[in-house]
């Protein structure tokens, strides 16, 4: 019967035992919790109060992507490319911007006096009041990318909020003019002497192209070459029908000595007085003729033009014949018969007329072998032509290009000079009105929080190294005995 109600006294308190314990445990030992509670209270309200206040001044920096980030070819005509991505930009600006130069210049700008007047004062440490100034700056400067943007959030900490907004709107400055010295290429300088030299180059190309062509009389080659290949087919045309006109000239020739050979007669008078006058009124009609060809071709070709030469060659060649069959004639005794008469007076035309054409032929041949030493010299003239041409349009090309690259980099160096740079202040530091630190409300809840648990922490660590029994669940764990009734007992 003892068992069976030990059990059953068991059983029934086994689901609210552990509630009961902990409310034992801490109504046991509430004085301890409420005194560690009150302790950290007082570390909260120490630290809210007592911890001296840090304020935190911020700008905002917007980075376009300008002139800076693209890259040019040096020569030709490439396009101009984005040397970087987005975030390449604003990761390089933030490296600028928190380079130590920088830090190192705002705190030799703003002094150490104003920056850590405590640092100023310490004479003993290792390190310098500025070095030590620096890496304290360094320390609670901030310069963060914004995500998904080209802005950069500049954030700077100290005690004096009028100090910290001067430090942020100082680095920024600075930044801006870093900025352009970075990426500021001084080469107007260089280019300006390149652009001299192929200046120069292009001048002398120019001065051996003129000199060239007023020295070979080149002007149009293709039109030279045209005129000159044509004016060859018109002479070897001509040539050719004076050569056929020889043959058939001295062909008739043979013909007409054997008809005067078999014909001949003897003491005979071979001319008439009206024989005579028609062999010199035709030879004074072809001299007429002859000569007013020339007189047409010197309209229009120059006095040393080889038609001109050659028309007053055929002049002397009948001058000569007239001379000669005046002399002839007056010399001769008139006889031979009619037939006779009119043979010999074919053969003195054809022979004119022979030695005429012979002598036109050699004039042409020989116009034509100055047409083929002008056709060559016009090739050769071409070559060195073609060759002073592809110089002077690749010194002009280099000229264009340095000469468009000085004007770049001259407007590029104003516009550092002026400070002109592809950076955009999107709110300057202002002076902080409320510290960032101590947050006194988070403090005190940081407290409670702590000092609640620790409390709690401190009660059941307590019970768990005590030997004394306090609740029946107690005595049953540490004894392995169990309880049959408990008493109990109030202080009087």
């Amino acid at each position: 019967m003892n068992i069976s109600a030990t059990t059953l006294y068991l059983n029934e308190r086994t689901p609210t035992g552990g509630l009961r314990e902990f409310l034992t445990v801490l109504f046991k030992h509430k004085s301890r919790i409420a005194a560690v509670l009150l302790l950290f209270v007082l570390i909260g309200l120490v630290l809210s109060f007592l911890l001296p206040p840090v304020y935190e001044a911020r700008s905002t920096v917007l980075i376009k992507v300008g002139r800076e980030y693209i890259s040019n070819a040096e020569v030709g005509s490439a396009r101009a490319l984005l040397s970087l991505e987005q975030q390449e930009v604003l990761n390089s600006e933030i490296q600028i911007m928190s380079n130590r130069e920088l830090i190192e210049k705002v705190v030799t700008l703003l002094k150490v006096e104003t920056l850590y007047p405590n640092l100023a004062k310490k004479t003993t440490s290792k390190i310098s009041p500025r070095e030590a100034a620096v890496l304290q700056v360094e320390k609670h400067l901030s310069v963060l990318g914004v995500k998904k943007s080209n802005v950069i959030e500049v954030s700077f900490r100290h005690g004096d909020p009028q100090v910290a907004a001067k430090v942020v709107n100082l680095l920024v400055e600075l930044f801006r003019e870093k900025h352009l010295k970075v990426f500021s290429d001084p080469q107007s300088t260089f280019l300006e002497k390149q652009l001299q030299i192929y200046r120069t180059k292009l001048g002398l190309s120019e001065e051996s192209m003129q000199s060239f062509k007023q020295g070979n009389q080149v002007y149009s080659l293709d039109e030279q070459r045209s005129l000159l290949l044509k004016q060859r087919t018109e002479l070897d045309s001509i040539l050719k029908n004076t050569d056929h006109r020889i043959d058939e000239l001295r062909e008739k020739l043979r013909s007409l000595r054997n008809q005067r050979i078999t014909s001949s007669v003897k003491n005979k008078s071979v001319y008439t007085n009206t024989e005579k006058d028609k062999i010199l009124v035709d030879a004074k009609a072809k001299l007429l003729s002859l000569q007013l060809t020339e007189q047409d071709l010197l309209k229009r070709y120059r006095e040393d033009s080889r038609r001109v030469e050659d028309v007053r060659n055929e002049i002397q060649t009948v001058k000569k014949f007239l001379k000669e069959q005046e002399e002839y004639i007056s010399g001769t005794m008139e006889t031979g018969g009619r037939i006779y008469q009119e043979v010999e007076l074919e053969i003195i035309k054809t022979e004119a007329d022979l030695r005429s054409q012979v002598a036109k032929a050699a004039g042409l041949r020989q116009q034509l072998s100055q047409l083929d030493g002008q056709i060559r010299t016009l090739d050769l003239n071409e070559r060195k032509f073609q060759e002073l041409k592809r110089e002077m349009t690749s010194n002009e090309k280099y000229f264009r290009n340095y000469e468009d690259r000085f004007e770049e980099a001259r407007i590029s160096e104003d516009m550092n000079r002026n400070k002109l740079a592809n950076i955009s202040v999107i709110q300057p530091a202002d002076v902080p009105a409320i510290p960032v630190r101590p947050k006194k409300k988070l403090y005190m809840l940081l407290s409670l929080i702590f000092g609640t648990f620790s409390g709690l922490g401190l009660a059941f660590i307590s019970e768990h190294i005590s030997q004394v029994l306090t609740t029946p669940d107690g005595v049953e764990r540490r004894l392995r005995l169990p309880v049959l009734t408990a008493i109990s007992i109030k202080e009087a």
